[in-house]
């Protein structure tokens, strides 16, 4: 995160019958415009393909993470370059980013039916249906290395995230994912207002990176594990989630879908696990009750 991630407010405090003004830094929201330029040389178009308010910074990463969880794209390789347009508006804070794509790439807007409108809350919302956003990952159902990890390993993850994560100690209000190894050692960490942003700025910078699949990887999310979280995991090709907070219904069912091992209430030294499980080896004096 950036300087530009966080604004400060003058507030008035009240804690008991003690009450004084201070300040305290918030994380910026502002509305993102991506929109896709693709086509033959003589003959670009541009489309807008989503507006959704997050956090400034890693916008490029963003974009690229969007597009490819949603399918649009399927590599790096399909992208020319991303380049930032600033368009004036009322309060000047409405940001457009345009994706270019290579010539010969035929980005995949079947599902133009949907509506891309997000929130910062919600990565879901304004999507047709829940057949519309099982987007088929070039990595699902392939057969990769097995892996396992130690229950102590998932132990540790949410303080190594919470160690490195800058703007959620100076708003306490922010979302964040982070990607480890299988030795519990942080390799990415990114953070937004919107859960669903953190992750497509992970995902993005991992594209970036040509490190897809992320088949021997642990993503850590710092709050619930949504529908759209493990979706966007999937078309990532990671196999091992584990999330802070509670898994939705759906989360688990696509989770049990795609074999993912997805772990939640990840606090404390404990954690539920509700799909695969065989990929975490549990405490040799494993108790129950």
């Amino acid at each position: 995160m950036t300087t530009n991630s966080i604004k400060r407010f003058n507030i008035t405090k009240v804690s008991g019958g003690a009450v004084a003004d201070t300040s305290d830094a918030l994380a910026i929201e502002e509305p993102l415009e991506i929109r896709l330029e693709y086509g033959p040389a003589g003959d670009r178009q541009i489309k807008s393909v989503s507006v959704t308010m997050c956090t400034p910074g890693n916008d490029a990463e963003l974009a690229a993470g969007f597009l490819f969880t949603e399918g649009i794209i399927s590599s790096r390789d399909a992208i020319l370059n991303i380049e930032h347009c600033f368009i004036s508006c009322a309060e000047n804070r409405e940001n457009v980013i345009v994706v270019k794509l290579k010539e010969g790439i035929t980005p995949n807007l079947n599902s133009s039916e949907r509506n891309f409108y997000t929130t910062s809350s919600c990565g879901v919302c304004g999507k047709g249906s829940i057949n519309a956003i099982r987007t088929v990952s070039s990595f699902v159902n392939k057969n990769g290395i097995p892996h396992s990890i130690d229950a102590e390993v998932l132990f540790r993850l949410p303080d190594v995230l919470r160690y490195y994560q800058d703007a959620f100690a100076s708003t306490g209000g922010i979302h964040a994912s982070g990607l480890f190894n299988l030795a519990g050692e942080l390799l990415l960490l990114r953070e937004d207002v919107g859960r669903h942003n953190a992750l497509d700025k992970l995902i993005g910078a991992a594209l970036n990176n040509n490190w897809l699949p992320l088949d021997n990887h642990i993503l850590l999310l710092s709050g619930r594990a949504s529908f759209e979280l493990v979706q966007k995991a999937a078309m990532a090709g990671i196999t091992i989630i584990a999330a802070v907070g509670a898994p939705s219904t759906l989360a688990v069912e696509l989770a049990e879908e795609f074999n993912i091992t997805l772990a939640g209430f990840l606090r404390n030294q404990r954690f539920n696990i509700y799909t695969a499980g065989h990929r975490i080896l549990l405490p040799a004096n494993e108790n129950t009750y």
